[in-house]
């Protein structure tokens, strides 16, 4: 058993007395040490599945419909909220995208990651805690860090505050990092530096690593596996090797299609037709299947239009949900 284990996890939310499914019968597992990415559009259930595994998601609107969350053998959905505290304090950690909303503007930079060190062991001495956050601002790359930890979050760049929420995630030695789209809103130049950093955390400490992202180039770079998701659902998952080389899925191959290559500024990218459906509106079957371009799925009334696909292995460590593939 891996170190997390999802397994047909379904998530609904309540709209206007309807209960609407954000993410349908999403199985997936992460190995200690790995970096794992999940990929899609936007709204496909990313970080719904994310939220998910802290138990940050509240209930209502939410409900956990059906399936299991397993982190470390113990059933995430079954916890009480003391034990829930437990995990979010030392197992699992979050970097979200938008540091300036995460960052208290009123409270120093240095107190906010103390107040992260304290939640892990409530008995360290001050003068223990000063040190540790000092340590933890050199390891994320802040210069001057005694300087630093006095500043307040608008003292500092949008690079430097995503580096400081490494830091105060990093305070809890959690066994999982979820970084969910943590480059969004910096340049290239600092997008670059943030996932180098991500990588080498990853390498010094063996923490694994959920990384959700839209650049399929990130996860060419630091990935060791992928899932694929769509309108709430993982239509595939394997090694990134794999996935960028073979992939199996007409969603998969739509998306890596659409990748620019260089030498080919002029030529016109492909194009998935249609758009992506609402909760409200998911179409029975495969929820790709009209937007597909496979000759099965194109067919009136076919399997694709009426069936779910089941989520298989196709190959020794290869998933996939598709009617089209044998």
């Amino acid at each position: 058993m891996g170190l997390l284990e999802i397994d047909n996890l379904s998530i609904d939310f309540t709209v206007d007395g309807r209960w609407l499914p954000a993410v349908s019968g999403v199985s997936f597992s992460v190995e200690r040490g790995e970096i794992i990415s999940l990929v899609g559009e936007s709204g496909c259930g990313k970080s719904v599945t994310c939220l998910s595994l802290g138990r940050l998601l509240p209930e209502p609107p939410a409900r956990y419909s059906s399936g299991k969350i397993l982190l470390d053998g113990k059933s995430v959905l079954d916890l009480n909220p003391r034990a829930l505290r437990a995990l979010r304090r030392k197992t699992i950690s979050y970097i979200f995208q938008e540091p300036s909303s995460s960052l208290n503007p009123v409270f120093r930079i240095g107190a906010q990651i103390a107040e992260a060190v304290h939640l892990r062991i409530d008995s360290k001495k001050e003068t223990d805690v000063a040190g540790e956050v000092l340590e933890l601002l050199d390891q994320v790359g802040i210069p001057d860090p005694a300087s630093a930890a006095k500043r307040y979050p608008h003292e500092l760049s949008g690079g430097m505050q995503q580096r400081v929420m490494i830091a105060m995630a990093l305070a809890g030695k959690p066994d999982i990092l979820v970084a969910d789209e943590p480059t969004t809103a910096l340049d290239v130049t600092i997008q670059a530096q943030i996932l180098e950093l991500l990588a080498r955390v990853n390498r010094e400490t063996g923490m694994a690593i959920i990384l959700v992202t839209h650049n399929l180039g990130i996860v060419a770079d630091m990935a060791n596996r992928v899932v694929v998701m769509y309108a709430g659902r993982a239509v595939e998952a394997t090694e990134t090797k794999r996935l960028l080389a073979t992939p199996a899925h007409p969603y998969t191959r739509a998306l890596l299609s659409a990748v620019p290559k260089l030498g080919h500024s002029r030529e016109t990218l492909p194009t998935i037709p249609g758009n992506v459906p609402s909760p409200a509106d998911f179409p029975s079957g495969c929820r790709f299947h009209g937007r597909c371009q496979e000759e099965l799925a194109l067919q009136e009334n076919s399997i694709c239009s009426t069936n779910v696909p089941e989520w298989r292995e196709i190959e020794k460590g290869h998933y996939a949900a598709c009617h089209c593939l044998k």
